[in-house]
């Protein structure tokens, strides 16, 4: 974060921080607070090495960074993950076109899995088939890799389509209440009208509005090529996931907090990531841990109608025709 973004973050909360000094002592500043909050999140110690870095008692601390999450969210949600809208999707849609070569594409979808330490009486509830205790960030990403929403605290022993599908997200995408574009022929062809779409991983439930990779191993060269092109799309997410955890290290380690004060961590950790990343881009060292696209999964196995599977088709000899192909691909299958 540079300074001059430092210096706006800080103006943009620093009402809500200032306290009021006493006869007994002086308040703590909003701009030790915020810096307090950044050092934690940003190098993933501990309270106790903030204590002896800032001389600020642990339950002070503590207090301090989770006052401060919250009012980041508050402050930050509206600007820095706006309200979705037909037209954010058709710039989102374009913005995959020109640097993912995948068309009618609105977002891409995916889970990470946020370790944190068993809360009391919680049974299995978190336990994940990671085998460890976690918090889900369900979130979609725009291919300039920035969250567009999020869905954060569900049970890690949840599965990624049913916390999706519980989204208000998808709910009102099913009920029609969110706008999509409306469907038209993909660039260059005169097939029959394709509508826009979500892409996610084999994980998610095939609908007309999502798709995923096509399942098994004997697939058909054309069968190969999308779910390589799709792979090359939904890379994004989990590049965006990538750049969230090398930045905001204290997601690198579990989360020794109660379960709601790790959703407040999550919460800031996704509206700094999209601040900082409009402002100063992304360091190259933010991305070293994120998944290749050779370790992108692309099989799946065969569900959902008849509508949804057509479209995949439809798509698929696309890709194989002189405006809808890329020079590469035949490589990479």
């Amino acid at each position: 974060m540079s300074v001059s973004s430092f210096d706006e973050l800080l103006q943009r909360v620093q009402t809500q921080l200032q306290r009021q000094d006493t006869n007994m002592r002086n308040c703590i500043q909003p701009e030790q607070m915020l810096a307090v909050t950044l050092r934690y999140l940003a190098s993933g110690c501990s309270f106790t090495d903030l204590y002896y870095s800032y001389r600020l008692g642990i339950s002070t601390i503590s207090k301090i960074v989770r006052e401060v999450c919250d009012i980041l969210w508050s402050c930050l949600a509206e600007e820095c993950i706006p309200k979705l809208t037909k037209e954010r999707f058709e710039s989102v849609a374009a913005g995959f076109e020109k640097r993912a070569n995948f068309f009618h594409c609105i977002i891409a979808v995916d889970g990470k899995h946020i370790r944190i330490v068993k809360p009391e009486f919680s049974g299995s509830l978190y336990y994940n088939y990671k085998s460890y205790f976690s918090v889900v960030l369900m979130a979609v990403a725009d291919s300039n890799y920035r969250f567009i929403y999020v869905d954060v605290g569900a049970y890690g022993s949840e599965c990624d389509s049913s916390i999706f599908n519980e989204s208000s997200l998808w709910k009102s995408i099913q009920k029609k209440s969110l706008e999509l574009p409306s469907a038209k022929p993909l660039p260059g062809s005169e097939a029959p009208n394709v509508p826009y779409f979500l892409i996610g991983d084999e994980a998610f439930g095939l609908n007309i509005n999502l798709l995923r990779p096509f399942g098994g191993k004997e697939l058909s060269q054309k069968k190969r090529i999308f779910n390589y092109r799709l792979s090359r799309a939904r890379r994004y997410v989990e590049c965006s996931f990538g750049i969230l955890t090398n930045k905001w290290r204290i997601l690198h380690r579990s989360l020794n907090v109660n379960t709601d004060f790790a959703v407040s961590i999550l919460k800031a950790c996704v509206v700094l990531h999209n601040f900082v990343r409009e402002r100063d881009g992304y360091n190259f060292e933010d991305t070293m841990t994120v998944v290749g696209m050779n370790d992108l999964p692309a099989q799946a196995n065969m569900q959902g109608g008849r509508a949804a599977n057509n479209i995949r088709n439809v798509l698929s000899d696309y890709f194989l025709t002189e405006v809808g192909k890329v020079s590469w691909q035949l490589s990479k299958i």
